[in-house]
């Protein structure tokens, strides 16, 4: 399958920036301008830019009365771009062109309900069709095809929310015809390039999954592969060659790391492509012809490309050359002339390119936040810091702009620091241009992120060192960094605040309760404070993963495993919190239910022990409008300014244009009483 078709696998916050007035310049040894909110948090100009399959057309998205929606324009003549899709409350996030380029096809939520459906718009016209016209319904993309164009293969929940059925979709009809129904409970499907089913993927009694041959749309009776637990988030089956008879795997079976391995289809004999002992194979490059996996990427510090393929090394050693920073490759033709290119230099904003591979050529097409050139953006410094137990510890400081005057990671004097949580936790976070580090660097901050054990990315066995360890070992991995930061002199031990979303709004909760005088302060957003519940409200399509989960987390149907959620769930011990905190969630929020902050705001409440509650009645995990991230943001910073000393820019007006309810506690952020009316 085209990376152009990996898109519906997840759905992933929008991007958002604005387009302000440029900021002042940046110069060594001068004034550290505040960059506004808006111009990290509004929309950008232009963002995730792709290519049509034949070459002829640019698309990215770009704002429509303040609402990101798809654009194009003529491959030559990119400034008469124009609008092709009309969403007017929420961004589209996600988008790609159908096989066939006749249509740019897109998925949409309600209000952060990740109920996603299926639309197309036709680029030419304009009209828009929904292909997915159902209610509580969430679509997975399984095959796509460079000889079946004018189709694709779909999975659907419309019938049982469980399970999605396999679903052949004709792109120029929108009718749906199902395939294989899914009645036992798979939890996957994966399709040749002839968009026949050729495996289906079933959890196991063992915490890991199994394979099964699929043949005329029958699935075996028995699998021809399994993994147990260990196995479980490292490795997986990575699609075929487009003549179907190689089956690329990420698999660590055997190993620790996640090796790419090709599978001979009618011997079943497999070879080792690539592994790297310090972390996982992640990414590849495959050429859209024949499907052969021409490049691999590792992420252990920083993400590095490795060529298979003479051709594609010359083109990576090119971009390499000519680009500032770190770059990507999201969109590529047919012909694979044409590439989109992406370049994050971190130090400045990153820029889309288009890359002619024949004439070796690169042309600029757009920066996503233009009023970011000259702004003081800081450097991201990769650190290896030592847990307690040994482990390392992959993390990523960054530094307020002008007080790391060597340039070695330390500041000339200790600063206030935030210690940015990751959410999953089964993620990582990454080397590269983030936001949020931007965001508090410039405020005044240390930003520290830090993969502890379960992140994922690292090996099979970091991820295992964190199983039966929510608010234990993973914690003290988090303490562990703390500690590192206060002896490397970056900061002080009581200035310091933990901040993060999803596991990371838990890994907050956990530290204002289980180490209550470790952080000066604390912001949560749509974290689970009980993990009892958290595991009784998962979606319905999670159901067949829950065996992953309670291995992972604990087992509320046991005894012992109940007892584990309880202690480890920050609700019950809600009455040691001794230091501010503030909460934000989305009131659809079909992960972290509106319940796990209400729980805890009222477990606080009666002990008269203060607390800020922002809510937001149309967002879900995670804050997609751009009004709504602002508003959070403004309160933010605005909170860890009273807490830890930093800059803070007004919360003024910022609230006005969001959906935000203070629900408690708006009397202790200064500002925030004001905003409100």
């Amino acid at each position: 399958m085209s990376a152009r078709f990996r898109l519906l696998a997840a759905a992933a916050l929008a991007v958002t920036a604005s387009s302000a007035a440029p900021i002042l310049a940046k110069t060594p040894g001068a004034a550290n301008p505040l960059i506004p909110r808006q111009a990290l948090y509004g929309n950008p100009v232009k963002a995730a830019a792709q290519i049509s399959p034949d070459g002829s057309t640019l698309s990215w998205l770009a704002p429509v009365a303040g609402v990101m929606n798809v654009w194009v324009a003529p491959i030559g003549k990119p400034d008469a771009g124009r609008p092709i899709t009309n969403e007017k409350t929420r961004p589209i996030r996600q988008y790609f062109w159908a096989p066939d380029g006749k249509s740019v096809l897109f998925i949409q939520d309600k209000g952060g309900d990740e109920n996603f459906l299926l639309y197309s718009v036709d680029p030419k016209t304009g009209q828009e069709r929904s292909l997915t016209p159902f209610t509580k319904t969430r679509v997975q993309l399984i095959g796509a095809s460079t000889v079946h164009k004018d189709r694709i293969l779909v999975g659907l929940n419309n019938r049982d929310a469980r399970f999605h059925d396999v679903h052949s979709l004709d792109l120029a009809t929108g009718k749906l015809t199902e395939v294989l129904r899914n009645e036992q409970g798979y939890v996957g499907f994966l399709a040749d390039n002839n968009l026949v089913v050729r495996m289906a993927l079933k959890a196991n009694a063992k915490g890991g999954q199994d394979y099964f041959q699929v043949t005329d749309n029958k699935i075996a009776e028995t699998p021809f592969a399994s993994t147990g637990l260990e196995d479980a988030l490292t490795t997986n089956p990575a699609g075929f060659t487009v003549d179907g008879k190689t089956l690329y795997w990420v698999d660590s079976r055997g190993r620790n790391t996640a090796a790419l391995v090709a599978q001979d289809v009618a011997t079943g004999a497999t070879k080792v492509l690539a592994e790297d002992t310090r972390a996982d194979v992640g990414g590849t490059l495959s050429n859209p012809t024949t499907g052969v996996v021409e490049a691999y990427s590792v992420n252990y510090l920083r993400n590095e490309w490795t060529a298979v393929d003479p051709g594609i090394k010359a083109s990576l050693d090119f971009l390499k050359k000519n680009l500032r920073g770190d770059f990507s490759v999201s969109s590529r033709t047919d012909k694979d002339d044409l590439w989109i290119v992406n370049d994050d230099p971190v130090t400045a904003p990153g820029s889309a390119y288009l890359y002619n591979r024949k004439a070796g050529k690169l042309t600029k097409l757009f920066t996503p936040r233009p009023e970011l050139v000259g702004a003081p953006l800081p450097a991201m410094h990769p650190r290896v810091i030592k847990a307690r137990d040994g482990l390392d510890l992959v993390s990523y400081l960054t530094l307020p702009f002008g007080t790391d005057t060597d340039a070695n990671g330390v500041p000339t004097a200790p600063v206030p620091m935030v210690l940015l949580v990751h959410g999953g936790p089964w993620a990582r976070d990454v080397y590269g241009s983030n936001r949020a580090h931007q965001w508090l660097s410039n405020r005044g901050y240390a930003v520290l992120s830090v993969n502890f054990r379960g992140s994922t990315g690292l090996g099979k066995s970091f991820i295992e060192a964190g199983n039966l360890q929510w608010g234990r070992k993973m914690h003290d991995d988090l303490l562990d960094a703390v500690d590192w930061a206060v002896a490397q002199k970056i900061t002080s031990a009581d200035k310091v605040a933990i901040m993060g979303g999803s596991y990371g709004g838990y890994a907050t909760l956990a530290g204002m309760t289980f180490t209550p005088t470790k952080f000066a302060c604390g912001v949560d957003i749509v974290g689970p404070s009980n993990l009892e519940t958290l595991l009784k409200t998962i979606p319905p399509y999670w159901a067949p993963l829950v065996k992953q989960f309670h291995d992972r987390m604990g087992n509320p149907n046991t005894p012992e495993g109940l007892a584990l959620l309880k202690e480890r769930s920050p609700l019950y011990s809600a009455d040691k919190i001794v230091r501010p905190l503030l909460i934000g969630q989305g009131a659809n929020d079909p992960r972290v239910n509106q319940a796990e902050s209400d729980q805890i705001v009222a477990a606080m409440k009666a002990r008269s022990i203060p607390v800020t509650y922002v809510l937001f009645p149309d967002e879900g995990h995670g804050f997609a409008r751009p009004a709504n991230n602002i508003a959070f943001n403004a309160v933010a910073e605005n909170f860890l300014g009273q807490c830890l000393g930093g800059r803070a820019e007004p919360i003024g007006n910022d609230m006005t244009p969001s959906t935000a309810q203070v629900l408690e506690g708006a009397e202790r952020i200064a500002g925030l009483t004001a905003a409100r009316k």
